[in-house]
């Protein structure tokens, strides 16, 4: 009879599978590449427009003639979506919203842009009023409500006019009640039944959106808060019901947003559900890695390693203003 040593220090070494990068990578339970990217890009009026954000140091907002350009160097590197968000002149905002649905918006025309040049990629078209509404606020406003109902017919429109453009994945942010389930519904009913739904489903009412704010201009705009509709960040709970109820109503995807506080949230997601699970990485996370690696406190592999832990946690994507970096990083 083999007598079998006692489990433990020195028979057990759990350094023997870190002591070389072939092993360490063969035993890696968790990988990240350029397949699990989706790179934010903001757009502005104008021509051969590059200016950049000042909130976000390496971030710019591109004009509609050169996001096309943009978006081929990064898909050449293998990043697979792109989510346009605009930055919309002052004078175009309005109470009621109303340039969400003009079919040539600058997200409109950025979308046929990229399309043209790269039908290959995925574009990811925002559903939700703050980039437009002279208040700041996702949604129709009376007085100091947000007005949900209201809300969910321009949705519907804007959701349209993005797929009329292009668009092959709608992404509703607004947190209005029902606006997945109104969105799926007019889309089949005019003819994009393939065209997909990436709900934002658990966003929450977050400090990590300033430097977001002030890239797509509605930061001095906004008057109060989002919390009538925003996620409470202290609830767990409600955000599996957030997404289930998207899943009843049609999203082919469910988002957390932001990512590294919320990590638990996109573990309990994706095991509960089992669902393509999208987490954004947002600005303000962007900003404080970025400016402690810009000045030295950090060493840049940070950025990867935030990465992978959004994977570790569940996500099978991640939006990132990294993106491009990264898969620089990873094709290396």
């Amino acid at each position: 009879m083999i007598d079998f040593p006692a489990t433990g220090f020195p028979t057990n070494r759990m350094r023997r599978n870190r002591s070389e990068e072939s092993v360490r990578r063969l035993v890696a339970e968790n990988r990240l590449s350029v397949d699990d990217l989706i790179w934010p890009l903001f757009i502005v009026d104008g021509v051969n427009v590059k200016t950049p954000v000042d909130s976000m140091p390496g971030v710019f907002r591109y004009s509609t003639d050169l996001v096309a350009d943009a978006v081929s160097e990064a898909a050449d590197l293998g990043i697979p979506a792109f989510a346009l968000f605009p930055y919309t002149d002052p004078a175009r905002k309005t109470e009621d919203g109303r340039e969400a649905v003009n079919s040539d918006n600058l997200v409109c025309t950025a979308t046929r842009a990229v399309k043209a040049a790269r039908p290959d990629v995925m574009v990811v078209c925002d559903a939700a009023l703050d980039p437009y509404t002279s208040h700041g606020h996702d949604g129709l406003m009376k007085g100091e409500e947000i007005l949900n109902d209201e809300t969910l017919e321009v949705l519907v429109k804007q959701s349209l006019v993005q797929a009329e453009a292009g668009c092959d994945t709608i992404a509703p942010s607004d947190m209005m009640d029902g606006r997945v389930g109104a969105i799926r519904q007019a889309l089949d009913k005019n003819g994009f039944q393939h065209t997909r739904i990436m709900a934002y489903s658990a966003k929450y009412a977050s400090g990590f959106y300033g430097p977001f704010r002030d890239a797509i201009g509605s930061s001095s705009a906004l008057r109060g808060d989002k919390r009538t509709y925003q996620m409470n960040p202290a609830n767990s709970d409600e955000a599996l019901r957030e997404v289930a109820l998207d899943l009843q109503e049609g999203a082919d995807m469910v988002m957390v947003k932001p990512g590294m506080p919320y990590l638990d949230i996109v573990r309990r997601v994706k095991d509960s559900f089992g669902v393509p699970t999208l987490v954004y990485q947002v600005s303000g996370e962007y900003s404080m890695i970025k400016g402690a690696v810009d000045r030295g406190w950090l060493d840049d592999r940070v950025i990867l390693e935030t990465l992978l832990g959004f994977k570790r946690a569940g996500a099978d994507g991640v939006l990132t203003y990294f993106a491009l970096e990264a898969a620089q990083a990873l094709n290396t």
